[in-house]
């Protein structure tokens, strides 16, 4: 298993070990459920690890070389084209051109909206409202509104601890001189001096701030005035756009924003070299993507017609046409499959070519040509030579051994020339009664791989000549060592 799979599984905590087992079981009702080595996944997590691990051809493959999309994909594998840039620089341009769109439909509109907010943002700058001021404001005003009983509280409070006649500060004094002078004689008085010591320090500690504090403050009735005239405006203004004070700083600071986005918005010019930017750099990549699409289409055509000449089209040709296009999210051009089914024809489109062998032939000349772009070590070929025959059977077999070389591939086939050519064969049926159906795989090996291949040519009576020819076949088709 690669490793980036490992990281990938090891991330949405799957077992990464060396082996990967993806499992699924559909119950009588329908119910579906999954695992990956032993962890119970999602259909979704399913799919995207088995599609990098299985790759799957059906018969009737060559309807998806109908459909644009299929072919431009097929195409771009053939060329190693990674679309995913093209895709990303698509989708900016389109925004920016909605953008540009936008912004012309809406001139009017968006023009008297910068307008009124260009208005509001000047009205509300004028108040120009700092980010802490309201709280700042109220703060003040209290102080001052209250100056006058802070200042009598403090001068009552000083009074109490430094007036001659009723002061604290003296009469602790004189008790902790009085202990201190007594403390030879009874020397636990020292313990208490030093209480009263410690508080004597700290009245008069506070007696010193209140002076100061004193000194410092006065009623100020005109900072008053000009607070209660700030504060006025404020309420007033938030009034006005219906909020309160203290919303106003972020109020205005997003009345900003929305200023920027419509003077962008309105500013066609920069809009207009936007788009322009974007769709150059669009321009750069899709030629980029063309010129990887016009080196690798000769190249495609080459080996699908060398591949048709060997199932049954000797003189038929492929021509991929690479026509120019409306840019979209894959580029520039729209690819089309055109095919001569033999000498002599012109190339048609593949969807007008009548004949349904010739389309199983062109399909399966275009699977064997691509299936080894991808990096899937299982291939499975679901009856991809349905409509062949002959010795153009026996070349079909003769490329699916040829894969085989360097991956696993399975195939599933009535025709005996393809199954003679296999290295393992597998038996498929279906038995049903009047209750249910069942159907089984099992392996087929020695005389009954011989008897089924002579079923395969003849039908259920098996004669002699059939199942010697069974045996010359399965001889002629397998590697040595297992005939």
């Amino acid at each position: 298993m690669p490793a980036p799979w490992s990281r990938r599984l090891a991330e949405a905590g799957f077992n990464a070990d060396e082996a990967l087992i993806l499992r699924r079981s559909v119950d009588a009702n329908g119910k579906s459920r999954g695992w990956i080595n032993g962890s119970v996944a999602t259909a979704a997590q399913l799919r995207e690890v088995g599609a990098h691990l299985v790759d799957i051809h059906g018969q009737h493959a060559w309807q998806s070389l109908t459909r644009p999309e299929e072919v431009r994909s097929l195409l771009d594998r053939y060329a190693g084209v990674d679309t995913t840039e093209l895709n990303r620089r698509w989708n900016h341009w389109r925004e920016s051109d909605r953008a540009l769109a936008a912004a012309r439909t809406a001139q009017d509109t968006l023009q008297n909206e910068r307008e009124r907010l260009l208005w509001q943002v000047a009205e509300l700058e004028k108040l120009s409202p700092g980010s802490d001021e309201w709280e700042s404001l109220n703060t003040d005003h209290r102080r001052l509104a209250n100056a006058q009983a802070l200042l009598e509280a403090a001068q009552a409070a000083l009074d109490n601890l430094e007036d001659e006649d009723r002061g604290a500060v003296r009469p602790l004094a004189r008790a902790l001189a009085i202990l201190q002078s007594q403390e030879g004689v009874a020397p636990e008085f020292r313990d208490l001096s030093q209480i009263l010591a410690s508080s004597l320090a700290q009245m008069e500690e506070v007696a010193r701030s209140l002076n100061a504090w004193l000194r410092q403050t006065d009623l100020d009735p005109q900072r008053l005035g000009e607070l209660d005239a700030r504060l006025s405006l404020w309420v007033s203004t938030a009034r006005r756009y219906r909020r309160t004070p203290a919303e106003l700083p972020t109020l205005l600071a997003s009345w900003h924003v929305e200023l920027s986005r419509l003077d962008a918005a309105v500013d066609l010019g920069a809009l207009q070299t936007a788009t322009s930017a974007a769709l150059e750099s669009y321009m750069q990549e899709a030629h980029r993507v063309s010129r990887m699409r016009a080196e690798a289409a000769p190249k495609l055509e080459r080996a699908i017609t060398f591949a048709m000449q060997g199932l049954g089209m000797q003189g038929g040709k492929f021509e991929v046409a690479v026509d120019r296009a409306e840019p979209g999210p894959r580029g520039v051009e729209q690819i089309h499959f055109l095919v001569a089914g033999h000498a002599g024809t012109s190339p048609r489109p593949v969807a007008k070519v009548a004949s349904g062998g010739e389309l199983s032939r062109i399909a399966l000349a275009i699977t064997v040509t691509t299936s080894q772009l991808g990096s899937a070590g299982t291939l499975i070929f679901d009856e991809v030579d349905s409509g062949v025959g002959g010795s153009v059977a026996e070349t079909v077999g003769r490329l699916m051994k040829q894969l085989g070389r360097d991956r696993q591939v399975l195939t599933v086939t009535h025709l005996p020339q393809v199954a003679a050519c296999a290295d393992h064969h597998y038996l498929v049926l279906k038995k049903s009664d009047c209750v249910a159906t069942e159907s089984s795989v099992n392996t087929v090996l020695g005389e009954a791989r011989v008897a089924e291949i002579a079923r395969m040519l003849g039908g259920e009576h098996l004669s002699g000549t059939t199942l010697a020819h069974a045996k010359e076949m399965l001889a002629h088709g397998a590697p040595r060592g297992r005939r």
